[in-house]
């Protein structure tokens, strides 16, 4: 009589165990998603015998007594390889793949299958290792094999080896591919049996065609009642340009266009045009600030819908000592027609080594992948960025579309002696031609820079000088410097202050606020407004005024701000005043930018700060400031091949040192009252989430009460008794939230550059 092996078990909700999920059914059905997914990239083989494989281990005797408890069955995080008394069951398979496919090419298998739960391992480093796990799996694998194990589970004949994994630089890429179908397959199956009626919910009617036809049905009719102005006329034109270069055969393209030229929509335009050519599977829209996710989301629901776009944050993503079974369930895995995230998910997804972290990695494959505002991507991560994204482009499938008013720097660069030290993106396409002269007929505004001997501005000074314009937004560079200035206004009722210290739901109503008293002013009203920000606004943000004020910072930060000056070019020229504050930006890249544009200032080569000739040479003095590859991750991923012989590839390592932000910090979520309720929303949806970890709508609702807070900050708060733990959440006091500053502890706990936090 054949034993019942089990994969799974849950408790209904009257407390009684129901049916379990049969281990036999559960490796079937992995293998087959894991296989139709990886099929995306010629790697159908490989993702099949990885879902056939990834659970041998709970054959075993000890596992199937581990998760049949004394009181009937365990409970449903048995299967999680964490915590005390968890009894370990991926080696198994990891191990019976090098058996199968001898070495090397079951290392592949080996990787990906040890690492479905506790995440991508190193091939060395200690008890977490590869090397280490399959030295001491014999036990675990004779176990395993000792079961009555369906003989065609345990077959497997070597797969078609595709040009990637042929490539010493992109085998650890498509290795995470193989793996990321793999978890994702193996959390959908296990959906299906924990939440059957969650996992119906997941085939959405929208698709990517659909979507597009609403779009461009939107597009004729907004350029039909658009106003016919020479500004117009130019957007019009880069929309065109936009169109056409979405028939070119896919690769990478850089859209150079200054700010107030609808880089949004026409970005968005060529990417639905491109992907409906080349049948692509998704849009990727990505963006470098949190801050202002918020804004590219709701312009593109206001034209598609409310469900038509996923968005996605990382302040609320679980940290891996908080993961269960359910909550695991919750994580994105990007399978929607279009997806608005930051670049730090984007990218730190690309080099993840977590489970839920690589869940949506396979989800690029064969998609268009806009990077709004590309200028702002870290120097000191160019190079691995560089290489991801070339190796995305040849093996997966995907198109690239860098929009900036600003572009990079990102090409080859060599050192004194010739030598390359990045290899960087080749063949960009530029979409829209002669992107100097358009530059010169989008000009709006005069940029006035400080005298090379000015002194720099104080508080108070500065305050002052605001004080006098009627209509004036002015940006400095960290939190408790807005504050600061803030705080020296008359408290008049005509001044607004914007701050990351604020949730996005905070954020979009103040905006809102904003841009209802510009309307007005423009209707006649002559009530002042004087807007004091920090950088958030800057990058996107639709606002627009005749007078900008900037503290010195990197000139594409300069280029920025004068992009929420006369943007509607209803002015003749609008006005930029640059000032030395009285503190410098803080040490770091933000320094370094601010000290750059001094450099160039001062050798008396910004005549014309806002000119494409500056901003090149801006981006090549600042990149000679540092190591494109700071943190030697290129080198960690190479795959090398041992004396076992295996593959070493240090995966774990890698992940730990992409952190395109030093301090990631931790999402809290914060009581924000909109006006009209007397209530905040945030206790409801906690009250759901705490009796339901899988449900996904409530995660995607907290992020916009969410900010992302410095760890060392957040545990002041919490020692504070500010903050306490909610549903596998932190959540900030009442009292805590103000509706001027947001978050009200000393900003001088604030590090600026978590500004730019995803």
């Amino acid at each position: 009589m054949l034993k019942q092996y089990i994969a799974h078990a849950k408790q209904n909700n009257d407390g009684t165990w129901g049916i379990p999920h049969s281990l036999e059914d559960h490796l079937r059905d992995v293998s087959r998603l894991a296989g139709d997914s990886a099929g995306a990239f010629g790697a159908e083989g490989w993702g099949a015998l990885a879902g056939l494989w990834h659970d041998l281990g709970k054959y075993r005797a000890p596992f199937q007594k581990y998760i049949r408890d004394q009181t009937g069955y365990d409970r449903e995080n048995a299967h999680i390889e964490q915590g005390p008394g968890r009894v370990t069951h991926s080696t198994a398979g990891a191990t019976h793949a090098v058996e199968t496919l001898g070495p090397v090419f079951g290392h592949i298998l080996a990787y990906i299958i040890s690492g479905h739960h506790a995440g991508l391992p190193d091939w060395l480093g200690g008890r977490g290792a590869l090397s280490f796990r399959l030295q001491e799996a014999g036990t675990e694998y004779r176990e395993s094999l000792a079961e009555q194990i369906p003989g065609d589970i345990l077959r497997g004949d070597m797969p078609a080896i595709p040009g990637a994994a042929r490539d010493p630089d992109a085998i650890s890429l498509w290795i995470r591919l193989i793996f990321s179908c793999l978890v994702d397959a193996d959390f959908l199956d296990t959906e299906q049996y924990m939440s059957p009626r969650k996992a119906e919910k997941r085939s959405g009617d929208l698709t990517l065609g659909a979507l597009s036809n609403a779009y461009f049905q939107h597009l004729t009719i907004f350029r039909r009642s658009a106003e016919s102005t020479p500004l117009n006329d130019i957007r019009g034109s880069i929309l065109d340009s936009c169109l056409s270069a979405a028939e070119l055969d896919p690769g990478i393209f850089s859209l150079t266009v200054p700010t107030g030229g609808g880089k949004t929509l026409s970005s968005l335009a060529f990417a639905m045009r491109h992907a409906e050519k080349f049948g692509k599977s998704r849009i990727i829209y990505a963006i470098p600030f949190t801050s202002i996710i918020e804004q590219n989301a709701k312009v593109f629901r206001d034209i598609l819908g409310d469900e038509a776009v996923l968005e996605h944050h990382s302040s609320l993503d679980m940290p891996p000592a908080g993961e269960t079974s359910r909550s695991r369930l919750a994580s994105e895995n990007w399978d929607a027609p279009l997806i608005v995230t930051t670049n730090v998910q984007l990218f730190e997804s690309m080099f993840a080594s977590r489970t839920s972290k690589c869940r949506k990695l396979h989800n690029l494959v064969n998609s268009v992948i806009v990077l709004d505002e590309a200028q702002q991507l870290p120097r000191d991560f160019h190079k691995p960025i560089t290489q991801a994204m070339r190796q995305m482009s040849e093996y997966f499938g995907v198109t690239w579309v860098l929009c900036t008013a600003t572009q990079p720097e990102l090409g080859e660069q060599k050192d004194a002696f010739g030598r390359v030290e990045q290899e960087g993106l080749g063949n960009v396409t530029e979409i829209v031609p002669a992107p100097t002269e358009l530059a010169e007929k989008l000009k709006r505004v005069t940029v006035n820079m400080p005298p090379i001997d000015a002194e720099p501005k104080s508080w108070g000074v500065l305050s002052d000088l605001i004080s006098r314009e009627p209509c004036v937004l002015a940006i400095v560079n960290t939190r408790n410097h807005a504050r600061e200035v803030f705080s020296r206004l008359a408290d008049d009722g005509n001044n607004i202050h914007l701050s990351a210290n604020m949730c996005a739901e905070h954020r979009s109503v103040i905006i809102g606020e904003i841009r209802q008293r510009l309307e007005a002013r423009r209707n006649g009203s002559d009530r002042p407004l004087r807007v004091i920000s920090t950088q958030l606004i800057e990058a996107g943000v639709d606002v627009d005024f005749p007078v900008v004020f900037r503290a010195m910072a990197g000139l594409d930060s300069i280029a920025q701000s004068a992009g929420r000056c006369n943007r509607e070019g209803r002015l003749g020229l609008g006005r930029v005043e640059v000032f030395l504050p009285e503190q410098p930006a803080p040490p770091g890249f933000l320094r370094q930018g601010e000290q750059t544009t001094l450099t160039l200032l001062k050798a008396g080569l910004l005549d014309d700060p806002l000119s494409p000739e500056s901003i090149q040479r801006y981006f090549g003095e600042l990149n000679r400031k540092g190591d494109r590859d700071k943190h030697g991750i290129c080198p960690l991923l190479k795959a090398e091949q041992t004396t076992d012989p295996a593959i070493d590839i240090s995966f774990r390592e890698a992940a730990k040192r992409f952190r395109l932000i030093d301090d990631n910090g931790i999402g809290v979520v914060v009581p924000y009252c909109p006006e009209g309720v007397d209530e905040s929303p945030i206790y409801s949806w906690l009250e759901v989430l705490d009796s339901d970890s899988a449900a996904k709508w409530v995660y995607r609702k907290l992020q916009r009460f969410s900010v992302s807070l410095p760890e060392s900050f957040a545990k002041k708060l919490e020692a504070a008794g500010a903050l306490y733990p909610k549903a596998g959440q932190f959540v900030v006091e009442q009292s805590h939230y103000d509706k001027l500053w947001g978050i009200q502890p000393p900003d001088s706990l604030f590090s600026a550059e978590r500004m730019i936090i995803g």
